[in-house]
């Protein structure tokens, strides 16, 4: 399917060769009004509706437009005089256009197979010198609309696949997290239950006091859980970048109680779709490990964009990692150290990492993806 600003142009070239058509039969005519130049007329008119009507030809009426231009086609064929021939076959051309890039391979190879027909009973000599050029243009334009029709399929084709492994690797990336993360404090209250279980006949007061212990336990999970499920949620279609993460970033402070500052630039939007949803659950998971594992008590989201990349800076006054230093994503992965779902959607952005851990004074998360 040709492009909607490509349709229109034929569409407006169409308008201007039939008011041309027309002109030219009346000047020729003495204005007066003949066949042919009714024709053109009417032509013109219907194309100017055509042009201002943009759902006529978008939208269920494709093939009557085709039919409408073919049989103005056929008319000019029998009623253009002969020294006026190059009006034919411009008109034929911009037909055969319009049939090659919009609609099904034969139908340039019927347009011009019935032009020659046409020809042929109208006026076979006088128009003997077009056979060629209809012939010839009928082909040329099933063979452009049969390979515009390949390569939509194999667009198409590779869009599915893109699509599959997308899926695919967003189901890893969940699975990573709920391994991560619910996963990991359902084996923790398993194991608790457990030792509750065992201490029932020999020590009731410690079984109690761990049955306390239990009870917090589930709510944190609780929390947890709701924690995941939001980081789940994409961006809005609605909202910005900016506004989800503000969102965010909220719904984490009330939660964690922990104070996040958010500092942004204002930057024309929108970002490819995929870009802003992965830089959203990028934050979300990082804020998801301070709240877990840093004892920070403060945060800090920088999102910047210049002409070139859009950086986003995560950090806080935690314990930091169990490691200390600046690595980047590739040394990171060597090591096998830092968020692995993190790494894993930067990798997939083909941005830039660099994780700063501090022990006791924090950490410092700063990705970088090119624009």
């Amino acid at each position: 399917m040709l492009p909607l600003y490509w349709r229109r142009l034929l569409r407006a070239v169409r308008v201007m060769f039939a008011l041309g058509c027309a002109a030219a039969e009346l000047s020729a005519s003495e204005f007066l009004l003949t066949g042919i130049g009714l024709v053109f007329l009417i032509y013109a008119l219907y194309g100017i509706v055509a042009l201002g009507w943009r759902n006529f030809e978008d939208a269920g009426y494709g093939a009557v437009a085709l039919g409408i231009d073919a049989a103005v086609l056929f008319a000019s064929l029998v009623w253009t005089p002969p020294h006026y021939s190059w009006v034919s076959i411009a008109f034929f051309t911009l037909v055969i256009c319009t049939a090659a890039v919009d609609y099904d391979w034969w139908l340039p190879l019927v347009i011009g197979s019935l032009a020659v027909v046409v020809i042929n009973f109208a006026s076979p000599g006088d128009y003997a010198i077009l056979f060629p050029v209809l012939a010839v243009g009928g082909i040329l334009g099933s063979v452009v609309a049969a390979e515009r029709q390949s390569r939509f399929q194999k667009l198409n084709e590779q869009s599915v696949d893109r699509l599959k492994q997308a899926r695919h690797a967003e189901q890893q990336r969940m699975a990573a997290d709920f391994h991560d993360g619910p996963m990991q404090s359902f084996v923790s209250f398993q194991l608790r239950v457990e030792i509750i279980r065992k201490l029932l006949t020999r020590d009731p007061a410690a079984a109690e006091q761990e049955l306390l212990q239990l009870q917090d336990l589930s709510n944190a999970q609780v929390h947890e859980l709701r924690a995941f499920v939001r980081t789940m949620r994409p961006v809005m279609a609605d909202a910005s970048l900016n506004a989800s993460l503000r969102r965010a970033i909220d719904e984490f402070t009330k939660d964690s109680g922990i104070p996040v500052s958010f500092v942004t630039a204002d930057f024309a939007e929108p970002l490819e779709p995929e870009v802003a949803v992965e830089l959203l659950q990028i934050v979300r998971e990082a804020l998801t490990n301070v709240k877990r594992h840093s004892g920070a008590t403060r945060v800090a989201i920088g999102v910047n964009k210049t002409d070139h990349a859009i950086e986003l800076s995560v950090e806080d006054n935690g314990n930091g990692f169990p490691f200390i230093g600046k690595y980047t994503l590739d040394e990171l992965e060597l090591l096998r150290l830092g968020p692995g779902s993190i790494k894993r959607r930067v990798r997939a952005l083909g941005g830039e990492l660099l994780l700063e851990s501090k022990s006791g004074q924090g950490a410092g998360l700063r990705v970088r993806l090119s624009s």
